[in-house]
């Protein structure tokens, strides 16, 4: 009598979601006296979200066979394919062909046309998206889709259609991916889904909508996902993904600080989950935030991290480099990354540093050429952000060749799209551009008032670079020869070799001493030094004094 008392308890927990009791529950039960078959797969739901994926593994294995053994080929094969496809997700390809392929023969034998056929499609989609055949893989994604909905399997369904979306976006029929995801979150918002699938494809969405360039829709979707982990107190699987979209929202939303402690506790919560791509994207959004703050040492110490999880670091890493003094080093990076990406979404990013590297090493043919693919990209796909990219771009490369008319058109574009999508830092550089190009076209006035609101938005997020830049009278100083110091930086520095306090230095240029404590922070950073001392012997050293 304990004994079920305890099974009903573990039930009803499972029921709740409270998946640790459950799972203490049912594996108490299990150890008195085997679990039923349902008991069993409930109990593998309850580790898989507790982030046991061993301990998953093994009790999907044990279903598999208890189906097996009373006849039950379908529901056997159902576990087979979700051992197969966590198998191939962790990189054991050999185990995980077994599985599937166990899977498929038992699909073969059972009579008719079940809807595990229909999942058994989805390893194919997978193989043919990865091997460029998109048409293929949005036909299959759709078949799969059609069973799920016709035999009202609502995880089919959901599984199906927004994978098929995924691929109808890389395909650039945007609107029509875009449907297709907001039609699978209907099915798991409503509570049709599974737990699992559930998180799947929340994850699957937000990650899709951020490739659309859609960042209203990642939002969206992004605070729903934020809604059902924290209903799930002792959720581990997904909540990794979950901080790391909120972590990418709020610094597009200009919360840096926020940005990056949800950044960290994004990867400490993936390492436990053991989802390496959550955590190589949780540091490199790190590496992110910590270069638009200036801070280029431990910029360049999370790219390095988000590497070793096997995140690339670029566009990143390149720009850091190009904020280092490093052009050269900047230039082949992005080049190399263009060369490897075939794929119109991922290449946008890429293009859009190539194009800003490229005007400011003065290579206005490779900015040219980068921003024509990068606008042709944007007509194609048309996300807001992706358009206010383009023109931000756009606008920098008229301002370069002299053409201050149609620089000021694309970056008032640019800058109002960036307001509508509330992302003040980028509204901020798309200003500068704007006074930039009023002061070419011989308007001081509001040259001034553009660079002024500029420079305000830019100190209260703590854009170190992005001010330097503003001190020089043109916006975008250029770095000293061999140092990759700016003018500005270069006379605090010859300032300091002269013995001056950070108060005389302040003085001298008229400027504040935060202003000057913060070029020396990045004196240090781009000389590898750490100290005024080393950095005056280095000024000394090198004829900067």
């Amino acid at each position: 009598m304990e004994d079920t008392a305890e099974l009903e308890r573990g039930r009803e927990r499972y029921a709740a979601r409270a998946w640790a009791k459950a799972h203490e529950l049912l594996s108490g039960a299990d150890r008195i006296s085997p679990l039923d078959v349902d008991d069993l797969e409930a109990l593998a739901t309850c580790a898989y979200m507790l982030g046991h994926e061993r301990e998953y593994l093994g009790l999907l294995e044990r279903a598999h066979r208890a189906h097996r053994d009373a006849g039950n080929d379908a529901r056997a094969a159902r576990c087979a394919f979700w051992v197969g496809i966590n198998l191939a997700l962790s990189g054991e390809v050999g185990p995980a062909s077994g599985w599937l392929g166990r899977a498929r023969r038992l699909v073969d034998r059972a009579p008719g046309d079940g809807v595990e056929r229909g999942y058994l499609l989805l390893p194919e989609v997978f193989e043919r998206e990865a091997g460029g055949d998109l048409a293929g893989a949005a036909e299959l994604a759709g078949e799969a889709a059609a069973i799920g909905e016709r035999s009202g399997d609502a995880d089919l369904f959901a599984l199906a259609a927004h994978q098929q979306g995924h691929v109808l976006i890389r395909r650039n029929r945007v609107t029509d991916g875009l449907a297709l995801l907001d039609e699978a979150m209907v099915a798991v918002t409503s509570g049709e889904t599974s737990p699992i699938v559930s998180g799947i494809v929340y994850c699957g969405v937000i990650l899709a909508c951020q490739e659309a360039f859609d960042v209203r829709r990642a939002g969206e979707w992004t605070a729903a996902l934020s809604r059902w982990c924290e209903d799930q107190p002792d959720l581990v699987a997904f909540t990794g993904r979950c901080r790391v979209h909120r972590a990418e929202i709020m610094q597009l939303h200009g919360a840096w600080v926020d940005a990056l402690d949800e950044a960290r506790r994004a990867e400490a919560r993936s390492i436990e989950g053991k989802n390496l791509a959550a955590a190589g994207q949780s540091a490199y959004l790190q590496g992110e935030v910590h270069r638009l703050r200036g801070e280029l040492a431990a910029a360049e110490e999370a790219y390095r991290e988000a590497s070793r999880y096997g995140r690339e670091p670029q566009p990143g890493l390149a720009l850091l480099r190009q904020a280092q003094g490093q052009p050269a080093a900047a230039t082949g990076a992005i080049r190399r990354a263009l060369a490897e990406t075939a794929d119109a979404g991922r290449r946008a990013p890429l293009l859009a540093a190539h194009a800003e590297i490229s005007v400011e090493r003065g290579d206005l043919a490779a900015a040219r050429e980068a921003c024509a693919e990068l606008e042709e990209i944007a007509e194609r796909r048309d996300g807001a952000m992706l358009v206010a990219i383009a023109a931000s771009i756009r606008g920098a490369v008229d301002l370069a060749a002299g053409d201050a008319e149609a620089g000021l058109a694309a970056s008032r574009r640019a800058a109002r799209a960036w307001l509508d999508l509330e992302a003040p830092y980028e509204a901020a550089r798309a200003r500068i551009s704007v006074g930039i190009a009023c002061r070419a076209l011989g308007d001081p006035d509001a040259a001034e008032l553009e660079l002024e609101a500029a420079r305000r938005i830019l100190d209260e997020l703590g854009a170190r670079v992005d001010l330097d830049r503003l001190e020089s009278p043109v916006g975008h100083p250029p770095a000293a020869e061999g140092h990759g110091l700016t003018e500005r930086e270069l006379e605090v520095l010859r300032l300091v070799a002269a013995g001056r306090t950070n108060r005389n230095v302040a003085s001298a240029l008229v400027i504040s001493e935060h202003t000057v404590a913060r070029h020396l922070q990045n004196i240090f950073a781009k000389l590898g030094v750490s100290s005024r001392t080393a950095a005056s012997a280095y000024a000394h050293e090198h004829d900067l004094a």
